[in-house]
C-alpha cells in the first residue's frame, strides 16, 4: 500500500498538473506577440490555477473545503480544454500531446475528488 502524501508535491495528480502547466508555458511561448495580454495570459493563468488549487486544497482540513478547491481545479481544466481548441484552430501550435496530458489530469482529479468524497470523517 502507498504511503499517504505528506505534501501536495507527493500527489500524482499535482505532479501531472504541474507538467501540464509547463507544457502550457512552452506552447504559449510560441504565440504571436499580440497575444501576450490576451490568450497567452489567460491560458497560463487557467493552467496554473489547476495545480495551485490542488495544492491549496491539500492543506484544507475539511473534506468539503478540499472538494471545493478540487472543483475549482476542474473548472480551470475545462477552461484550458477550450484554450487548447482555440490554439489549434488559430494554427498557433499542435496540441494533441497537451490534450492527452490534460485528459490524464482530468481523470486523476476526478479519482482524487471521489476518494475524498468517500473518505467520510
Amino acid at each position: 500500500m502507498r504511503e499517504p502524501a505528506k505534501t501536495f508535491e507527493d500527489l500524482i495528480v499535482w505532479q501531472k498538473a504541474h507538467q501540464f502547466v509547463l507544457e502550457v508555458y512552452e506552447i504559449t511561448g510560441k504565440f504571436p506577440q499580440h497575444e501576450i495580454y490576451g490568450l497567452t495570459s489567460q491560458f497560463r493563468r487557467a493552467a496554473v490555477s489547476i495545480a495551485a488549487n490542488i495544492a491549496e486544497g491539500f492543506k484544507k482540513r475539511g473534506n468539503a473545503d478540499k472538494r471545493r478547491f478540487l472543483n475549482i481545479s476542474q473548472g480551470s481544466l475545462e477552461e484550458c480544454r477550450y484554450f487548447l481548441i482555440l490554439t489549434r484552430d488559430l494554427g498557433y501550435d499542435e496540441v494533441t500531446k497537451s490534450q492527452d496530458r490534460m485528459t490524464e489530469v482530468s481523470k486523476l482529479l476526478e479519482a482524487y475528488s471521489k476518494a475524498i468524497l468517500n473518505n467520510k470523517p
